[in-house]
């Protein structure tokens, strides 16, 4: 018993380590966006993990096309600039193995960023939700196929 005891000391951080990494995997990956207005896939979203740590996401490809096939920001911050491989998402800190919160969100329709915070309540389904003070509009994501 006594034998174990030093070997736990190391396993155990191992472990913890190993199985916070994988729940942040839950939320990495490509989504479907929905437009909220037709129901329709409008775009493909990748949530990658930032070099700090937090949760980021940018605008992998574009499937509703009836602004063309590579649109631009029409208003605010990223007026003029092209959609695709716009970072959408960024800053968002695990909260527990399902729950992400403290990043902001771009809609680049508006040009307005808002207070963002994620939810993975299974392997298929991200709920995203941006908020401006307590007033809050939120989306579901599906998992893109590959």
């Amino acid at each position: 018993m006594r034998k174990l005891f030093p070997y736990s000391l190391v396993v155990l951080p191992l472990m913890l380590t190993a199985l916070s990494a994988h729940a942040t995997d839950a939320a990495v990956g490509r989504w479907t966006t929905i437009d909220d207005s037709t129901n329709k896939p409008k775009s493909v979203v990748e949530i990658y993990q930032a070099p700090d740590g937090s949760l980021a996401g940018k605008v992998v490809k574009i499937i509703d096309q009836k602004d063309g096939p590579n649109p631009t920001c029409k208003k605010g911050e990223c007026e003029g600039k092209p959609i695709l491989g716009l970072v959408i998402l960024q800053g968002l800190k695990q909260d527990d193995a399902t729950h992400w919160s403290g990043g902001s969100v771009l809609d680049p329709e508006k040009g307005k960023t808002y207070k963002s915070k994620i939810e993975v309540p299974d392997a298929n389904t991200l709920k995203m939700s941006g908020c401006i003070a307590f007033l809050c509009r939120s989306q579901t994501w599906l998992r893109a196929q590959q």
